[in-house]
């Protein structure tokens, strides 16, 4: 690979633009490079970032605090949340499961509002502070709900002789879960890219860090979830559900504050302006001249050369030779090329911009990839849960564990997991694949990939022993067999292991490969993976109850599940994930990495790397 470098001498206009004082901040034995960052970033009063005050892990340090708090208060609610609806609303498992999913799901396809406007026009500091705040006023009324005497369900599997839910309770539990629906749609899309955001890219020594940070970043999720997951819902089953969404309410509060406390250390990037204006504007330019001949020579192609940046906050792109017929947005007709004035972007756009959206189109078969492998982790707050249900739940002879609480493995699986990858896996690779990272981004998704299909075999293979228990002694009207439930452990685990090579590769992969002013939205595309492999759960449990049930059969997953074959459904998820594995082999061979031609804004100084 080769590099071109041209330096120029600090251009000072740059910094008077900016109001920066050169004599405050710029003493002569240093040189400007070594004052600012150099990837466009700016303070909270929109002034160039001073490197040794800003950034870095200093900062990275309130951001993972923040989403460690949050995530905690997420899982809070999402690990248990099943049993609440069936428990306390008295629905059946079915239903249960699909109101669990769908209210999932939509807390991964509200990201997509939230990456847009960040990108877009409020920035990502100021979407997650607001977005927080709508998410902390759902926990609040969601804590309401289950303290105030009207407002509860009326918890029908605990002898009560009324099973039915008034309205205002039903009402009012599903406004607060949905506002906190929104309010994660500005938090999820962010706070990975915020914290990245928190990293020079134009250091190599900052960049290091940035690829740690990922890891690391995660770790943080899954400290909050093992506690969600343990202490929360024990509190939940134990103490009452006022308590149980209560601490997590604080404990979102503590996360808001952790946030903000940051402030003054933060490096932002200016949004960028409507990303599906300038998506719209590239189709609308290219389809009004199909007729034309794209040039043989790139170069020829229109760019912004007077500018430092073609998009606001933005690195320029380099052409790249797939989708061609993007190209003629950005081809000048004879009649263009004698207008000397400003052209409309609806006409004629820059290669920059062909670029952005030939990036969002190499990146969907592999976002696709995700979905199988979403709905195989939504059985953990799923049908896992409710398998667990049926086992011996006790420890010991007087303390019983909650089925939801299992999923303290997946996390701690992914305590063990993070560290192990980055100080022991990464430089054993990094021998024998000469990668700077041990693997490559699509290398590292395709390993957790194909260890999600083990995960599946795991758990079928578990149910199969659990019914040839219930078969041998005759225990299909007991509610919990003798059967430990420590039995699915191996499945947690082997699906957190998953997590971290591919959920964490698809966090670094698509900041890597987004378009600058389009990371917080392609974030959000990574997530809504999630939204839709909750919503494919759905549609699968539903069509699987549909086809299964017919001519009065129970079908494979009714609610007694001892007379039904969950682990038909876990084989079918495992065989569709080991197609989903060979489809993203052939994908990730055919896919091709954005090229940038970066500018230094402080030096004016321009780089062009593959």
């Amino acid at each position: 690979m080769t590099m071109e470098v041209s330096f120029e001498q600090p251009d000072l206009t740059v910094i008077k633009e900016n109001k920066i004082h050169r004599n405050k901040y710029l003493p002569s034995v240093q040189p400007v490079d070594e004052v600012f960052t150099r990837d466009a970033s700016v303070d909270i009063r929109g002034s160039p970032s001073i490197k040794s005050k800003s950034g870095n892990w200093r900062a990275c340090l309130f951001i993972l605090a923040n989403e460690c708090c949050e995530r905690l208060a997420y899982y809070g609610i999402t690990t248990n949340l099943v049993h609440y609806l069936k428990n306390g609303f008295g629905q059946s498992n079915a239903t249960a499961a699909n109101n669990d999913t769908n209210w999932s799901g939509t807390c991964y396809i509200t990201p997509l509002l939230g990456g847009f406007l960040a990108d877009s026009y409020w920035g990502r500091f100021w979407t997650i502070a607001v977005f927080s705040t709508v998410y902390f006023i759902g926990m609040t009324v969601l804590t309401l709900s289950a303290f105030i005497p009207k407002l509860k369900p009326p918890f029908c599997s605990k002898g009560n002789d009324e099973c039915h839910s008034s309205k205002v309770q039903i009402g009012v539990s599903f406004l607060a879960l949905y506002l906190i629906a929104l309010g994660t749609g500005g938090i999820k899309p962010c706070v990975s890219s915020f914290g990245a955001d928190q990293f020079d890219e134009m250091d190599e020594e900052e960049k290091k860090k940035k690829s740690s940070f990922f890891n690391w970043f995660y770790l943080s999720i899954n400290i909050g979830a093992l506690v969600a997951s343990s202490v929360l819902v024990w509190i939940q089953v134990n103490v009452g559900w006022g308590w149980g969404f209560g601490i997590p309410t604080v404990t979102m509060g503590i996360a808001i504050c952790s946030f903000l406390l940051g402030t003054k250390l933060y490096r932002h990037k200016k949004p960028a302006g409507s990303a599906l204006t300038r998506i719209a504007q590239v189709v609308v330019a290219s389809t009004r001249k199909w007729r034309i001949q794209i040039p043989s020579d790139k170069f020829l192609l229109y760019e912004v050369h007077d500018k430092e940046l073609a998009i606001e906050g933005s690195q320029k792109l380099d052409h790249t030779d797939n989708f061609l017929f993007l190209d003629k947005a950005a081809t000048r007709t004879e009649d263009e090329k004698r207008i000397r004035g400003t052209i409309s972007p609806w006409q004629l756009t820059t290669v920059t911009q062909v670029e952005e959206l030939k990036s969002i189109i190499r990146l969907l078969p592999i976002w696709a990839c995700g979905v199988i492998f979403a709905t195989v982790f939504t059985q953990m707050s799923t049908l896992f849960i409710l398998q667990g249900d049926t086992m011996n739940l006790h420890v010991g002879p007087n303390f019983r564990i909650p089925p939801a609480s299992l999923s303290i493995f997946d996390s701690i699986s992914v305590i063990l997991w993070v560290p192990v990858y980055d100080q022991i896996i990464v430089p054993f690779a990094c021998k024998y694949t000469g990668h700077g990272r041990g693997f490559t981004h699509l290398q590292r998704i395709g390993i957790g990939l194909f260890i999600s299909t083990v995960g599946m075999a795991v758990a079928a293979i578990v149910e199969i022993e659990r019914l040839r228990f219930v078969r041998r002694h005759n225990y299909y009207e007991k509610d919990h067999i003798p059967m430990s439930i420590f039995w699915q452990v191996p499945q947690y685990f082997i699906l957190g292991a998953a997590e971290v090579f591919t959920n964490i590769g698809n966090l670094e992969f698509f900041y890597d490969q987004a378009p600058d002013g389009m990371r917080s939205l392609c974030s959000a595309l990574t997530l809504t993976t999630i939204a839709l492999g909750s919503y494919l759960s759905t549609l699968l449990v539903t069509i699987v109850t549909n086809i299964t049930t017919r001519h009065g059969e129970v079908g494979w997953i009714p609610t007694n599940l001892n007379y039904g074959h969950i682990d038909y459904f876990f084989w079918l998820l495992a065989f569709l994930s080991f197609l989903n594995f060979l489809l993203f082999l052939i994908i990730a061979h055919w896919y091709k990495c954005k090229k940038t031609a970066i500018t230094f804004p402080a030096s004016k100084s321009t780089i062009s790397s593959p």
